[in-house]
């Protein structure tokens, strides 16, 4: 197996990924609704960056990323709304409250030896109860009513530009961080675990610990992420972090964009945003249209997009 390594020719995709992103605000528009269609776009690619770091080389498929970034989201709102905390404190608890819960699923899914399905049951039980917690727990989530988070976190609600450039900044620190785990000795556990776990255990590798460090890693990236957009969307809900508005979207980008590829996440997430945007005018039909458009595109790019033109156009894509 070949590793990634840190050279000029590693960074420049990164580079070029940053100078892109950096650029596009003024390609598409500065209006608030381009903003916020493409600072969500950003959110969802390091989502799914952070699960491409679970699910792609542990095989760990947490159904609960929502869960995970809501959780550390409705933390972060509420230390700084009750006990007034500094926002930078409150999202940084945040950030280590989903980093824990996503290690404390991943130590007990592997101590308890169960596979790909069954920890994806079990997390989309967790997803749930998260769901039926901020429900339940009314006096402190508001239930469905949600919360007004501006003002609250570090006031990127107030400025979307600002707001834009945030997100890119922590897009392209999970790309560097996902480099250099990949890159390193993390990379060739992870490689020999989504290989066979059995051989992997048998070669030494200390397959719990891989597992858990990579379920903490990316889950803390998903708190942090999730704990800044409750600043940026100046609301919060159980439906914000629901199955269907970020598990759904971001297991789709991922798959689109490409499995254990560095920029998989980035092409995935932004053809769904591009398909979510031209499926947007068919009304009561989106869910037809965006169905039909994503069978074709998995039909014609099975492994992803970025392997698939690094195969057949041979374009040189990490």
């Amino acid at each position: 197996m070949t590793v990634a390594r840190w050279s000029a020719g590693g960074l420049v995709p990164l580079a070029a990924t940053g100078a892109v992103l950096a650029a596009l605000p003024w390609v598409v528009g500065t209006g608030i609704y381009s903003l916020r269609i493409t600072t969500l776009m950003l959110i969802q690619i390091t989502y799914a960056v952070a699960f491409n770091i679970v699910f792609g080389h542990t095989k760990q498929l947490f159904l609960c990323v929502g869960a995970l970034a809501g959780s550390s989201a409705y933390l972060s709102v509420i230390l700084v709304r009750d006990l007034r905390l500094a926002p930078a404190v409150a999202i940084g608890l945040g950030t280590l409250a989903a980093g824990a819960l996503g290690a404390l699923l991943s130590y007990v899914a592997a101590r308890r030896g169960l596979g790909v399905i069954f920890v994806g049951i079990v997390t989309l039980v967790v997803s749930l109860i998260f769901q039926n917690l901020l429900l339940g727990l009314r006096r402190y989530t508001n239930g469905e009513t949600g919360i007004v988070t501006q003002g609250l976190g570090v006031g990127l609600a107030g400025a979307a530009t600002a707001g834009y450039y945030v997100f890119l900044a922590v897009l392209l620190a999970a790309l560097c961080l996902y480099r250099w785990l990949i890159a390193g000795r993390p990379g060739l556990a992870f490689g020999a675990l989504s290989e066979d776990e059995l051989t992997a255990e048998l070669a030494g590798i200390d397959v719990t610990r891989y597992k858990v460090l990579a379920a903490a890693i990316g889950a803390g990236l998903i708190g942090l992420t999730g704990a800044l957009f409750a600043d940026f969307n100046g609301f919060i809900s159980p439906s914000v972090f629901s199955l269907a508005h970020v598990d759904i979207v971001v297991l789709i980008a991922l798959l689109l964009g490409g499995v254990r590829t560095l920029l998989g996440p980035v092409v995935g997430g932004a053809a769904f945003a591009l398909i979510d945007e031209l499926v947007r005018p068919f009304g009561q039909a989106t869910v037809l249209a965006y169905g039909v458009l994503l069978i074709v595109l998995f039909l014609a790019f099975r492994q992803g997009l970025v392997p698939t033109l690094r195969r057949k156009v041979r374009v040189p894509l990490p």
